[in-house]
């Protein structure tokens, strides 16, 4: 039986946050004590005891893949420094985003993602974190309809992201995609935007929304992404999503809040304090209550590190947390299990430390644990004796049958 005593802790739950400790047994969080300090245990030396993170959507996998133009790593080789860089940044569930496309501007085939795709099934039960695969499917390509079977047989896809590549719509406007045609294909903006426009009528002939919906609605998340218009978030929601992931201005996200929809953003732009794109600004939204989630799109540290940032600037530490851990897990439905630190769930939990202060916070990880495992260390836990319910507290003081308080 391993059992984990860990103490000396500044412990996060749902709704509070205190020092105390906290007891694990076979990879169960057994029993949340605040206030009291225990020799025996692994003292964390007051630093954060939060819930693992659970990252919605990376797209690590692709960084890891082809970090240069036309230079290609094999997957498993990949997938092992992905998980490496999730659980070094505190990740303990990590949905790796992945095209499913036949748009000829696409990275690659439809054939080439459902080869990647598969071989994630059959690696992610020995690798160091959750992993979960989030399928981003363009609705206006007839090519996916022959590989929905292939698709569905998929163990770890758990999320279906809407999304579209008509050019010129949602984030990027018509003029920028025409003139990055025109610089990939080396032609005249004029020819470019006629091959443009003719790309935009083909595919709005399209939309295989309601064939998704109905294929996936028992196996996935459906989300909407980079919704612009409040015409864009109906759409989503009349064809079953329940996320607007990365809305791209305020009169989406509004829309999204008003349906009922969950909202997530990215957090490198809250941490940088706007998105790189342009696009509407984290901080703004969250100003206005409508960020219910924070991933890491395309950078892991962001994450903790837009938790520390947020609880500097006077954020409750529960709030700021629930953004990458329950909230989360509550739209995977996943919160019964894990998301937070509760007796009865699995210990999937990130020992932490603030550091950079003025120059630029971010948090430093010492411990990653799941399934009460300690990732980093590898370590499996120690026989030490669990805080009992009978134990008796002498005014100050504590005593539990073979563990000593201090």
């Amino acid at each position: 039986m391993n059992r984990h005593l860990l103490t000396n802790a500044r412990i996060v739950t749902p709704t509070e946050n205190f020092t105390g400790s906290v007891s694990i047994e076979n990879g169960i969080i057994t029993e949340i004590i605040k206030d009291r300090f225990y020799e025996e245990g692994v003292d964390l030396r007051g630093q954060w005891l939060t819930p693992g993170v659970i990252d919605i959507h990376t797209d690590y996998l692709e960084r890891e893949l082809n970090p240069r133009p036309g230079a290609s790593f094999p997957l498993p080789f990949a997938l092992h420094f992905l998980d490496a860089r999730a659980a070094a940044t505190g990740i303990t569930t990590v949905f790796s985003a992945l095209s499913f496309s036949d748009n000829q501007q696409k990275e690659r085939s439809l054939n080439d993602a459902l080869s990647i795709a598969r071989q994630i099934d059959q690696q992610r039960d020995s690798l160091l974190v959750r992993h979960y695969l989030h399928a981003r499917i363009d609705p206006n390509t007839d090519g996916i309809l022959a590989h929905l079977h292939e698709l569905l047989a998929l163990e770890s896809l758990h999320l279906l992201v809407y999304n579209e590549n008509i050019p010129g719509q949602r984030q990027f406007t018509l003029d920028f995609s025409i003139e990055r045609m025109a610089k990939s294909q080396g032609i005249s903006g004029e020819a470019a935007r006629e091959i443009i426009l003719a790309k935009i009528e083909a595919a709005k002939k399209v939309n295989h929304r309601g064939i998704l919906h109905e294929t996936f609605k028992n196996k996935c998340v459906i989300a909407s992404h980079d919704d612009t218009t409040v015409a864009h978030v109906e759409e989503g929601k009349a064809f079953g999503a329940t996320l607007s992931e990365m809305p791209t201005t305020l009169e989406a996200a509004r829309k999204a809040r008003e349906l009922g929809l969950w909202i997530c953003m990215g957090a490198p732009n809250y941490y940088r304090g706007g998105s790189h794109c342009g696009n509407l600004s984290c901080v703004e939204a969250l100003q206005e209550g409508l960020v219910d989630i924070l991933c890491s799109d395309y950078h892991f540290p962001t994450l903790l590190a837009s938790v520390v940032r947020m609880i500097e600037e006077g954020l409750d530490p529960s709030r700021a947390v629930n953004l990458v851990s329950l909230n989360p897990a509550k739209l995977l439905s996943f919160d019964k299990e894990t998301g937070s630190i509760e007796a009865g769930k699995r210990a999937d939990l990130v020992v932490f430390e603030s550091r950079g202060g003025s120059a630029g916070s971010f948090a430093s990880v010492s411990r990653v644990f799941v399934d009460g495992i300690d990732k980093l260390t590898c370590d499996y836990g120690k026989e030490a004796t669990k805080p009992r319910e009978n134990r008796s507290r002498v005014g100050t003081g504590e005593t539990l049958t073979g563990v000593a308080a201090y």
